[in-house]
């Protein structure tokens, strides 16, 4: 009797207390995101998984930013000049600037960090080989010297993926890039709260009452980052089931990767949006520090057996969201798409395959296939590649694990049968597939620290090539003899090109702001 009365009390008390008003803390407005993979790396550059770089965008800045038509905009920067010859840059960073623990964002803390940047993206590298130098001037301006002309400065100052240059606090910066940052000290419109993070889970963070928004409004990833949310929660469901019922109970408001079995039928719910999350293409990387892929002829045999169609197919995604067939490295429909080099490659050639693979010398050996288990279209892709490597008579070794986990794997140098790996399988979204230099897995500088390490010189001198010539004609012929290269050496097979989507509540405003597949969530309200 007495714990009816206290529970009746207590129920009382909280409607006195809802009508009232809650307090200030129950009245924060979440944002709540089912993401594609559970964060585990918090260092986006030390990776190029998406869950990483998009863990970047949340909490830190760039200098640049595209906008939605994929041109560079000022973001962090207030005023830039350049000499006539492209050789001379002077910018101004904007006034007020801080990190998020309260503390001036300087030049200092932007040289640190576009050097640590600079060793890792091969747009970074390439602007290193062009004799970029930087140096401070005062704590708002600094400047970039080039030895020769670099026509793609604005457009690697704002690089969206693969390794964007986000400006961290000059200690971090300085820190060696070949191991994550023990400690995550934000430029951007959110902080981490560390002490939530629930790895498996989810991942917390809350508005950055230090940030100093933009006035133009959100345009692409450019504009302001002022969120309408107080606090967003990343939750990680990699039941799919589960996901789609709480998008559907309005207990999450965004799927960011709406599975593909779940297009069609969420496309008729009322309560729900379904819309696309840009062109992605599936990658099959092989490390080519170890055998059989560190023969250019294995790698040439994997990709004749690749069924583009059949791959996209298996991973779910209707007629409509998906290319047959698509030649390029550079996205099809993309500004850069070109056939060049594909025409052995357009029809699957299990006999050649094996020949090729016989003169690669492989003998049988196991071959370590990483295959994810928590994010459905890999795990598809995962499972397609198995069986095209087994048509070639490989002995194949499938290890599962969930995808968080092949992102530390992956970047482990160990021979396969040590802790290593011979192939696994991903997605790049057209920012990062779309150029020569977007692109990192075209990117096949000898020594680059790419998981893959794909080297082949003459590609990369055609890649220099391709960035420093200005005549729009010669441009053409050599992103062809680029493209002629890439199917020579092949840092990895195309498994064929998609259109993603995303779910959200109905009642979510913004969704239009959504950029190329990012979750800008900046830009969303309710």
């Amino acid at each position: 009797m007495k714990r009816r009365l206290i529970a009746s009390v207590a129920m009382g008390a909280a409607l006195a207390l809802a009508a009232v008003g809650l307090p200030a803390a129950a009245q924060t407005k979440t944002l709540k995101i089912v993401a594609h993979a559970d964060v585990k790396i918090l260092d986006p550059t030390f990776t190029t998984a998406y869950i990483s770089r998009n863990f970047g965008y949340m909490v830190y800045d760039t200098l640049f930013a595209q906008d939605a038509r994929s041109k560079p905009q000022p973001q962090m920067v207030e005023k830039y000049t350049t000499s006539k010859d492209g050789k001379e840059w002077r910018f101004t960073l904007r006034p007020g600037l801080k990190f998020s623990d309260g503390s001036p964002v300087t030049s200092t803390d932007v040289i640190a960090s576009l050097q640590r940047w600079a060793g890792r993206d091969s747009l970074g590298r390439a602007m290193t080989s062009a004799g970029a130098e930087w140096k401070s001037v005062d704590a708002a301006n600094f400047t970039l010297t080039l030895k020769e002309p670099f026509g793609m400065v604005l457009d690697a100052l704002a690089k969206p993926s693969g390794f964007p240059p986000f400006i961290l606090p000059e200690r971090l910066a300085k820190m060696p890039a070949t191991s994550p940052l023990p400690e995550v000290l934000g430029s951007g419109p959110f902080i981490f709260k560390r002490d939530e993070w629930v790895p498996g889970n989810k991942a917390v963070f809350v508005r950055n009452p230090e940030y100093v928004a933009r006035s133009e409004p959100p345009n692409g990833l450019s504009g302001s980052k002022k969120s309408h949310f107080d606090r967003v929660e990343w939750l990680y469901l990699p039941d799919a089931n589960s996901s789609i019922a709480a998008l559907k109970r309005g207990e999450v408001d965004l799927i960011e990767q709406l599975p593909p079995d779940y297009i069609a039928p969420l496309s008729t719910d009322p309560t729900i949006k379904v819309g696309s999350g840009g062109a992605y293409q599936g990658f099959l990387v092989m490390n080519q520090m170890f055998p059989p892929f560190n023969n250019p002829k294995a790698r040439q045999a994997l990709a004749h057996a690749v069924n583009q169609e059949k791959f996209t197919a298996a991973m779910g995604y209707p007629l409509n969201m998906r290319v047959t067939y698509c030649a390029t490295y550079f996205i099809c429909g993309g500004p850069n798409e070109t056939s060049a080099g594909a025409e052995p490659f357009r029809t699957v050639d299990v006999a050649k395959g094996k020949a090729l693979l016989a003169e690669a010398g492989y003998k049988g050996e196991k071959v370590v296939l990483l295959v994810p288990t928590d994010v459905p279209y890999l795990n598809a892709e995962a499972l397609m590649a198995a069986q095209a490597m087994r048509s070639l008579g490989m002995n194949v070794d499938m290890q599962n694990m969930d995808w968080a986990s092949i992102g530390a794997r992956r970047a482990k140098k160990e021979a396969p049968d040590a802790g290593g790996w011979n192939v696994y399988v991903t997605v790049a979204g057209e920012f990062d597939v779309n150029s020569p230099i977007t692109n990192a897995y075209l990117g096949a500088a000898c020594g680059t620290s790419l998981p893959g390490w794909p080297c082949d010189k003459p590609l990369d001198e055609l890649r220099t090539a391709w960035i420093k010539e200005t005549d729009a004609a010669k441009r053409k012929e050599l992103l062809d003899a680029f493209q002629k290269r890439a199917y020579e050496a092949i840092p990895y097979v195309n498994a064929g090109q998609y259109s993603a989507a995303y779910a959200a509540r109905s009642n979510l405003k913004g969704l239009d702001k959504l950029w190329a597949g990012m979750p800008v969530v900046w830009a969303l309200d309710r």
